[in-house]
This record gives C-alpha cells, structure tokens and sequence, in this order.
C-alpha cells in the first residue's frame, strides 16, 4: 500500500491561503488563452502549453503535494480547505475539461494522444467526482489531518535557515487548517454525510497521542533538536525558541481543539452503517469509485464473482502447501497453528525491522534477473509511527523524490509483535520495496520526456496490481524457498481475493462489518487484529482495495499473451520494462500498448 499526503489529494483542489483568488484567476485566463489559440499555433505546442499550465496550478493549489514531489516555493503554506476554496478549485476542474476538449486529437502525434487521452480521463474524472461530496469525509482513520500534518512536518527539508523558516510558518498555520477541517466534519454531520463510526473509534487518540506537554517532545519539532552544521549557533537558539513558542501557542491547543471535537462531537454522531451505498446517492458514488481506483468498468457483481473463483483456486493451493508440511487438521487449524505458534514471531521490533531489511538486502542484486533498467532512487525500512501503529495495516510504502531529495521508505508496522508472523515477511517486503512499490515509483520518478501529470500519475489499478504481481515474482528471485513463506505469499494473494468479495459485499452487497470479518477469518491466515483493521480500511476507502487483485489479473494476463505470442522472442526483462518506463497507466491502455510492444517485437 502506498502512503500519500491526502491533505489536497483526495479533497477537491483547494488553494492555500491568500492565493486562491490569484491562482484560479491566472489559470482561468491561461485555459481561456488556450482555447483562443486554436487556430493561432500548432496543437503539440499548445496541448503542453496546457499541461504546463495546469501542473504549475495544482502545485500552487497543493502545496503539501509541491514539497512532496520537490517544487520549490510552497513549503511555508498549507492547503486552504475553506468552502470558498473548495468551490473555487470545482471550478477550475471545470475549466480545465473545457480546456482539453478543445483539442482536435486526430492533429496531435502518436505520443502527444496518449498523453490528451490520460489528461483528458483525468479532468473528465474531476468533474464527475463534483457530484460525490467527498469533502465532507476529510478525516478517518487511514487519511487527514491527524496522520498528514506530522508526516509532511516530517519529510521538509531542513538544510538552510528558510527551510526551519517554512516550517515554522506551517507550524503555525495549523490552528486554521484544524478550524477549516472541524467545519467541513461539521457540515458533514448537518448534511449527514459521515463516514462509519466503528473505524474511527482511533481517531481521537491519533490526535491526543500528538498533544505533548514539552514542546521539544512531540515528533513535529524533531528538526530543531538537531540542525544541520550550515546555520549558525544563534540562528539554531532562535529558530528552536521560535518552536518551542509556535508549538504551546498554536500547535498544542489546536490538536487539543481536534480531539475533544472528534472524541465527544464527531465520532459519536457518525453513522452506524458502514457501506457506501447507505450514503445519498451512495451506489453511484461506489461505482464512481471502482471506475477510479481500478481503472475498469466491471460492475460490482462481477468484481464479486472473480473474487469467489480466486479465493476458491488459492485454496486448493494452500491446502497443497498444508498437505507438504505435513499438518493433519483441516485448513482452518493450519491457520490457527500459523497464527499462535511462537516460532513463527520475533520477540522485538528491532528483530522485525531487522528481518525485512535482510530480506530487502537479499532482494536487490535479484532485480537484474527481471529488469534490464533500475531506477538510482535508494530506500529504507523505518517503523510506523506510534502514534498512528494501532489503527494502520501491516505496512506502507512513502514515495521518496529525487527533485526533493528524499529516498523512498518502507513502513512496517511493529505494533503486537504476534500479529506480525515471519511467514508474510517475504511477500510484503517484495511488495513494498522491491520489485514492487519502491521500483515502479522510483523508475516514474526518472523517465525523461513525459509531462509532469504522467510523472507522477498513481492509477491504483496500475501501482497496486503492480505491487501485488512483484510478489508473484519472488520464487523467480530464489524466495519462497520455506514452505511457510510460499504459504504465506498464498495468504497475501488470498488477501486480495478476499476483498474483492468483502469489499463490494460491503458497498454494494448492504454485507455487515462482521460478516466480512468472518468471511476473511475462514479464508485467510491472518491474524485477526490485520483483520479487523483491513475490513476497517475497506470500509472507508470503498474501492480502493479492489484495484490490487484486478490489477495483478491484468498483469498476468499481459506476461502469458506476450510470451504465448512471442515464444523465444520474449524476454522478460524487456517486458518489465515495457512496463515501468512508460510510467503508470490505466489498465485499458497499457493493454494497447501492450499488444504494440508485441507486434512491435515480432517484426524484429
């Protein structure tokens, strides 16, 4: 699972304060110039003139998405999330599809379409997200303002004076941006569009575990207790006087403002349901979802019937893996043997971390076997922070940034040791770093020549599936050589089977909480602590988790027809490249392009 700043990333645009009128009237007017000049200048140039124009805008209207990605000068802001905004950033949505459509397609290149088709799908998907008021979910337990704030407190830079500068100022915007977030919850209760109360039952102390009573404690201000040797004695005096004040006069009581408000207001009053189809206009909102996530049209049901086919065939592979070991009792005790024996656990999370760093080390002079090109792009596994460990899954992956300087991490959760099995190690560390998460987002990060929106495009369908199938590539990498590892890659794969049939059960099914808790407790191996925090995410983030299955299914399918077509020809290191440095694509394209790599290499 990748981890992003969601802050401005699945809200609406919204624009950071005091720029919101500038920003969307300068852009209004360049996709108006846009439009003017259609018969005035060629329409490569002019198609590029509009991406420019476009990312420039949503870097100014994202700031926390320009740090991440390393586009200078938006460090000092936060997002602005006020209604006005949020209006406005519709707007420009708007503006934008108009923009787009102007374009004649057939007068483009080949490149030059591929690149309208993903940015025209991108603004016609904008739009119909106006009619789904995902505002008004802008906190749970996976995504907010409780897990945002501190990761991008964390990941600014922190080498020159204007950088502890920036931060400062971010610091001292939280006060607003915990107002304008209390307001959007708020309007949320009133027009009863709120998320499942069960999940955030964390969410409170996620934000009081953030409260510190001596400044120099919190993790926010973990960069002024050590500076860089470029500034000055003084300059560090001041700069950590300045945050030890910003921190008790802004930060602190802010956060204390969030918790009460979500422990005795929100919380409370959010509804007992949990699909997303109990919302207004909730199926269509769900299957907006699926559309967005999984980058296909399947309909829910169809989704659900090719999650019942892949948990039925991974079954009898896991019985297979039960038989070679030797274990006597039915499916259901191999699991439980699995889950409790101690032999299957670390006793500290410095053992943990340092068996998936192993693990990662193990795996990297593998990639060559399976990619002719590697990204430069280092990466480190690191713990989930405590403060967010009891409420998120096993493990995440942050992107790094080359522009920002920052290396990819791989989180791994070492909350309750003993739901943390060794047998799932393999398979997760194969998923997050490499050859899944850290490769495929580090290779985007270094393509050449694609403009900015396709640099950095996250098509979950793509990312996810791609995760999912570099798991499938660890025997070929000499892993899985432990049956209890093989079996617990079985486990991960069933997993992602499961969800396909809990989470449209879920959303589109009216299944209960508990139902799909027992569903996953008779098909999967995992402990139950995973479990219930996994039917927990699908329950707030409707469709995402179906993207993983249908994905890595798309990317299987692809490697069979083009080693059926090409027979001697095929060469999976081309393959896998023909993949990755095309940078991601919805699933329907990158199976064009595909059959076009494979004619491609059959007239060679």
């Amino acid at each position: 699972m990748i981890r992003s700043i969601t802050l401005a990333v699945l809200l609406p645009i919204a624009v950071p304060l005091g720029q919101a009128d500038a920003n969307s009237a300068r852009y209004r007017k360049q996709c108006a110039d846009i439009i003017a000049a259609k018969s005035q200048t060629g329409e490569g140039h002019r198609l590029w003139h509009l991406f420019e124009a476009n990312w420039e805008y949503r870097m100014v209207a994202s700031p926390e998405a320009a740090t991440w990605r390393g586009y200078p000068g938006q460090n000092h802001r936060w997002s602005d999330l006020s209604m006005e905004a949020i209006a406005e950033g519709k707007e420009d949505a708007r503006q934008t599809l108009k923009a787009i459509l102007s374009f004649d397609r057939a007068k483009l290149s080949e490149a030059n379409r591929l690149n309208y088709d993903l940015f025209r799908r991108n603004a016609e998907m904008a739009v119909e997200r106006q009619q789904f008021p995902g505002e008004f979910l802008a906190i749970n337990q996976m995504d907010g303002l409780p897990r945002d704030v501190p990761s991008m407190i964390a990941m600014m830079p922190a080498g020159r004076t204007k950088d502890y500068e920036d931060i400062l100022a971010r610091l001292g915007g939280i006060p607003t941006l915990v107002d304008q977030t209390i307001a959007l919850l708020q309007e949320g209760l009133t027009r009863e569009i709120v998320p499942p109360k069960v999940p955030l039952r964390t969410v409170a102390d996620q934000v009081s575990g953030q409260v510190h009573i001596g400044p120099m404690t919190t993790p926010m201000l973990a960069k002024f207790k050590k500076f860089p040797g470029t500034i000055p004695a003084a300059e560090q005096a001041r700069l950590t006087e300045a945050a030890k004040a910003v921190y008790a006069d802004a930060v602190r009581p802010a956060l204390k403002r969030l918790h009460v408000f979500l422990r005795d207001e929100y919380v409370p009053n959010c509804r007992t349901t949990v699909g997303r189809s109990a919302l207004p206009n909730g199926r269509a909102w769900y299957d907006y979802q699926i559309r967005h996530y999984t980058t296909t049209t399947l309909s829910p049901d169809e989704i659900h019937n090719i999650g019942l086919s892949e948990v039925e065939r991974i079954r009898a592979e896991m019985e297979a893996i039960k038989k070679q070991v030797g274990f006597e009792g039915d499916l259901h005790a191999f699991f439980e043997f699995l889950r409790t024996d101690p032999q299957f656990y670390y006793d500290t999370a410095d053992e943990l971390l340092a068996g998936y760093r192993d693990i990662c080390k193990r795996a990297d002079p593998e990639l060559t076997k399976l990619f002719r090109n590697l990204p430069r792009q280092p990466y480190g596994v690191i713990p989930v922070p405590s403060y967010i460990e009891k409420s998120v899954t096993t493990a995440y992956y942050q992107p790094g940034s080359n522009d920002a300087g920052r290396a990819g991490f791989f989180f791994a959760n070492t909350y309750d040791l003993k739901s943390r099995p060794k047998w799932e190690m393999e398979a997760l560390s194969l998923h997050e770093a490499v050859p899944g998460h850290h490769l495929q987002l580090a290779v985007a990060d270094e393509i050449v020549g694609l403009p900015e929106f396709r640099k950095y495009g996250r098509y979950t369908g793509y990312v996810e599936g791609w995760g999912l199938y570099s798991e499938s590539l660890g025997e070929e990498m000499g892993f899985y050589t432990d049956p209890y590892s093989k079996f617990g890659q079985l486990t991960y794969e069933m997993w992602r089977a499961i969800r396909l049939v809990v989470d449209t059960g879920i959303h589109a099914k009216g299944w209960s909480r508990q139902r799909a808790i027992d569903f996953f407790k008779a098909n999967a191996g995992k402990a139950e602590h995973d479990i219930t925090v996994e039917v927990d995410r699908y329950i707030v983030w409707p469709g995402q988790a179906l993207a993983y299955k249908l994905g890595e299914l798309k990317l299987k399918d692809l490697r069979a027809r083009a080693a059926a077509k090409l027979g001697g020809k095929f060469d999976l290191r081309s393959f896998h490249d023909e993949i990755l440095w095309n940078g991601a694509l919805p699933l329907g394209i990158l199976d064009q392009r595909i059959d076009n790599w494979i004619a491609a290499e059959q007239a060679k």
